[in-house]
């Protein structure tokens, strides 16, 4: 969260990025990359840019300059580099910081919310030619990024589910059905609502497509916005850019089930199979 910290000091004292890679000896896109997080931190670079960011409180650079080192310290997720794509590692590191997620899903059950089976299944969906111990990697990725969440002191979860979600059989029957038994499952917990968006609503306010909006326990830190794309993915973080999504996410929350629908809905789906 250090690049955002950087673009809202820059923001505030009205500088372009060309003008604070001026400053820096660095390109434009440097300045752009680091405020994205997509780069490295030298400590130098940071120095220079909050002195002309005017940040001129000893405290407030120090807990700044901290922040270089534990952006440059791996997290436990790099150790999965070579099986996901930077744009994905990305998103890895800000749902590890998240205090809370919320996403709403029309395709599949989200990966957070996802048995090993049905991850599984996913994977293979989406990779067809995929050795199977690269399969079996993100697998287990997948499952390790589960882990804070469903803990019950875990961060917050708020996930909206498109009903044909659920109604689409991946992976055989018998998938499927553990998939909904574990989604009843971590429905009880405490730091995860789960709300199912009916098929009755037709037409309704995230016709755009699925989007998780993440939210970090730092005042001063915006809201994220990941949208993933077919090979890609966008991250938004200005007021006006997450603002849409925020009032979409609102109105999905209101227009489908509440927590105790979605386990009759998914109870009953259950019955069928």
């Amino acid at each position: 969260m250090l690049g955002a910290s950087l673009r809202r000091l820059r923001e505030k004292r009205g500088l372009t990025r060309d003008q604070a890679g001026f400053h820096i000896r660095a390109s434009e896109s440097k300045i752009s990359r680091m405020e994205l997080g997509r780069v490295g931190f030298k400590t130098r670079d940071v120095e220079d840019l909050l002195t002309l960011y005017g940040v001129i409180d000893n405290a407030e650079r120090r807990a700044l300059l901290e922040m270089v080192r534990e952006a440059n310290t791996p997290g436990w997720w790099q150790n999965y580099s070579q099986e996901l794509p930077n744009w994905f590692t990305t998103y890895v590191g800000l749902e590890e910081a998240a205090s809370m997620i919320r996403t709403y899903e029309v395709q599949f059950v989200p990966g957070l919310l996802q048995t090993a089976a049905y991850a599984r299944s996913v994977i293979q969906l989406g990779n067809p030619d995929m050795s199977a111990d690269r399969i079996e990697r993100r697998v287990h990725l997948r499952m390790q990024r589960q882990e804070r969440f469903t803990k019950n002191d875990g961060p917050r979860l708020w996930a909206v589910i498109d009903e044909a979600t659920l109604k689409r059989i991946i992976g055989g029957r018998k998938v499927m059905a553990e998939q909904l038994r574990h989604l009843l499952e971590v429905a009880a917990l405490p730091n995860i609502t789960l709300q199912v968006m009916p098929f009755r609503y037709g037409m309704h306010a995230a016709e755009g497509g699925a989007f998780s909006i993440l939210r970090f326990p730092e005042s001063d830190l915006s809201d994220v916005v990941y949208v993933e794309q077919l090979w890609g993915a966008l991250y938004l973080d200005k007021r006006e850019d997450i603002d849409p999504y925020l009032t979409a996410m609102e109105q999905l929350c209101v227009e489908s089930t509440t927590p105790g629908g979605t386990v009759e809905l998914i109870g009953g789906l259950l019955r069928k199979m």
